[in-house]
């Protein structure tokens, strides 16, 4: 069956995307815990710790299945209820300020043949925007979109900048990336075979996008401004995801698996009552940097 081999897939990505991070970070493993879901299907997290880059870090794989509740019925305009989705969904939180945290989450939803679609997308926050950085990471990701469609980067950027929007701060969560969401044939020119081929691209752009930049920035030295700096970013990265992240919201209505849910959350941040920034330092330079629709290509 077709959801068997985007589960088939997945589950490969995770597998080589946690053992290139461990290569990365030359210290941690991953432990794995394995979990099932009351009502149907189950999981593998995989958490990594305390490690020479990475401070907390998650790679998940699920597949779950069931019914939907009546209120993400009522968001999806749908009658049915019975469901299967299945996803890779990734966060980092580095130690060195000057490495930036990365999110990827790649997924496949469906309830009948009429009733399905393929979501996901990657996007950066770095603590300090590198515009070199910023510049590459675009880059590599346009090119992933462009084996597919010429259309792909610009749309998906695009959504990105808008999703990924703080909007009680009116400040980007980081410099963007792609983000897309219910790609069917009707909406993207390719079959459903060819936009699992594209989310594929997707997965395994990851390791090698992000290998690169812990290279370029893990041996920069920093300071406890640098840290405390890090620890204000990170609560910024903490809000969004409790306010507006859609996959947050759904794994909490589906009666998903809270610390597979919640691992996206930073291991240390801090809610420093009205912070303010010297005119012309770093922290200024990359505020000013936290905006839509800048063109990074």
């Amino acid at each position: 069956m077709f959801k068997d081999k985007v589960a088939a897939a997945y589950q490969q990505i995770q597998d080589s995307i946690c053992e290139g991070l461990e290569i990365a970070d030359g210290k941690s493993k991953f432990e794995e815990e394995l979990w099932e879901r009351e009502g149907g299907g189950g999981g593998r997290t995989r958490v990594i710790q305390h490690g020479a880059v990475i401070e907390k870090g998650g790679v998940n794989f699920s597949a779950v299945f069931g019914k939907l509740p009546e209120s993400v019925k009522k968001a999806f305009k749908v009658e049915n209820d019975e469901f299967f989705a299945t996803g890779v969904s990734i966060v980092i939180h580095p130690e060195n300020p000057f490495v930036p945290i990365v999110h990827m989450n790649i997924r496949y939803f469906e309830m009948d043949e009429q009733t399905r679609w393929f979501g996901g997308g990657i996007d950066l926050t770095p603590h300090y925007v590198i515009p070199t950085d910023a510049r590459f990471f675009h880059h590599r990701l346009k090119q992933a979109c462009d084996k597919f469609s010429p259309n792909f980067y610009h749309k998906f950027k695009t959504q990105a900048d808008n999703y990924f929007f703080i909007k009680h701060r009116n400040e980007t969560r980081g410099v963007g990336g792609i983000f897309y969401d219910r790609l069917r044939p009707d909406n993207t020119g390719l079959d459903f075979d060819q936009i699992l081929d594209f989310s594929i691209e997707v997965g395994n752009s990851f390791l090698p996008i992000y290998t690169e930049l812990i290279d370029r920035n893990r041996d920069k030295e920093y300071t406890a401004h640098h840290k405390e700096w890090q620890y204000l970013r990170r609560s910024r990265y903490a809000e969004f995801n409790l306010v507006y992240d859609s996959g947050t919201k759904f794994g909490l209505e589906t009666n998903g698996r809270i610390e597979s849910i919640l691992m996206s959350l930073p291991p240390t941040a801090k809610w420093n009552y009205n912070p303010k920034v010297l005119e012309g330092s770093e922290e200024e330079a990359t505020l000013n940097l936290l905006k839509k629709d800048i063109n990074w290509v």
